[in-house]
């Protein structure tokens, strides 16, 4: 790791007292506006936090512990889609295979933190192994960092049987996963078609409900979005060539759609140079990127038609993407999304999502005390989810 990078990342890895302190009962916090994560607003209010839950939240009245002047305050953003560990090497090349463990957590400790300081207080990794580590350290408040899920790996071998399917999904449960992530087309760079039959992604989807796992699909096609939906799995993410009929399909079904339009191939075109040649990025693969990227507004602007249809908010943000993951809701409302149901969608029913609406999500009563507070209003500006002033997560204070 480079050294200013290293002694940047050890710095934040021990906050001064100020900078992380644990929220004392009865603190206040005051903004000139509060957006509540479930489509509400009020002005001139005051969160009030007791033990790193929200207490209260009501019109502003006495001196506040902490007053935000100025600042919209809002829950604390959610990213449904992420890859934690991804990271450049020291000669700034997209790094796979192994490498030292001390130095890949130091990489993703340092993703876990820009993330954490741009608003984004929880995300789902899906994901790797190494995940795990990082996950723990974070909840043993060892690092700083957002709060994270992760897949552990995922179910991508085209060739397994049902049955070698369900075992492995069984064995990722007895490892820790929070969910399943599964691949059921290619990559957008290799087409996207399907890869996994119907029986194998009914038998992934049902094994995952079995074990009380949610699942997490990538597919581009829009024969694996219709496989996907039949076999009754939680959430379909990308659809870069998605239908109407795939679409509608999916909110028939209740199933959440995550279409990463605006930061993971943006991000990979402006580093090309330290992706080409590696793996299946090649300039054939860079082509149908560029390709895809001009698909993306018709199929956004298909998916805001579709009747009851649940769109969370995520970025698939890899190497170079990190902290940057508020270029996807500001890129859903350039493309049509209300700049409310966009916050919405990194809000409440991101945590909706993953089964984690009754502790974060939204400023109220009883939820975790994740708080992000921004300069501007982002239902007239959209542009000001990237400039987070302060960050709380469980009533902690990281930037202030």
């Amino acid at each position: 790791m480079r050294p200013a990078l290293l002694i940047a990342l050890l710095i934040s890895l021990f906050p001064s007292p100020n900078i992380a302190q644990q929220s004392d009962p009865g603190l206040t916090i005051r903004a000139r506006q509060i957006i509540d994560g479930r489509g509400g607003s009020i002005n001139n209010a005051t969160v009030s936090i007791r033990n790193g839950k929200i207490v209260s939240v009501g019109s502003a009245s006495g001196t506040p512990t902490i007053d935000l002047g100025n600042l919209t305050l809002l829950p604390g953003f959610i990213d449904v889609h992420v890859h934690i560990g991804w990271h450049f090497d020291d000669e700034g090349r997209y790094h796979v295979g192994a490498e030292p463990a001390d130095r890949a957590v130091l990489y993703s400790a340092e993703n876990a933190y820009v993330t954490l300081i741009n608003g984004f207080t929880t995300v789902q990794s899906v994901g790797a192994m190494s995940d795990k580590a990082l996950r723990e350290a974070i909840n043993r408040g060892v690092l700083p960092g957002p709060r994270i899920l992760s897949s552990l790996g995922q179910i991508s071998n085209a060739k397994w049987t049902p049955e070698q399917i369900r075992d492995e999904i069984r064995k990722k449960k007895a490892e820790g996963a929070d969910l399943i992530k599964v691949f059921a087309s290619l990559s957008i760079r290799d087409g996207g078609t399907p890869t996994m039959s119907q029986e194998q992604m009914d038998a992934a989807c049902g094994e995952a409900r079995a074990q009380g796992l949610r699942t997490l699909v990538h597919a581009h096609s829009p024969e694996s979005m219709l496989r996907s939906a039949r076999a009754k799995c939680t959430q379909v993410e990308h659809g870069g060539l998605a239908s109407a009929e795939a679409l509608q399909a999916l909110a028939d079904g209740g199933i959440y759609f995550d279409p990463n339009i605006g930061l993971v191939t943006q991000n990979y075109l402006e580093n090309k140079s330290k992706y080409l040649g590696i793996g299946n990025y090649t300039a054939e693969g860079f082509a149908s990127m560029e390709q895809a990227l001009g698909l993306r507004g018709p199929m956004f602007s298909a998916a805001l038609k579709t009747p009851g249809l649940k769109m969370v908010m995520g970025t698939d943000a890899v190497a170079g993407a990190h902290g940057q993951n508020a270029r996807e809701p500001i890129e859903r409302v350039r493309t049509g999304q209300k700049p409310m149901d966009a916050i919405i969608g990194m809000t409440s029913l991101a945590a909706q999502s993953m089964n984690l609406d009754r502790e974060l999500g939204a400023i109220a009563a009883g939820l975790n005390a994740d708080l992000v507070a921004i300069d501007g209003d982002p239902l007239q500006d959209i542009t000001a989810l990237r400039r987070v002033r302060f960050v709380m997560r469980n009533g902690k204070i990281y930037k202030r």
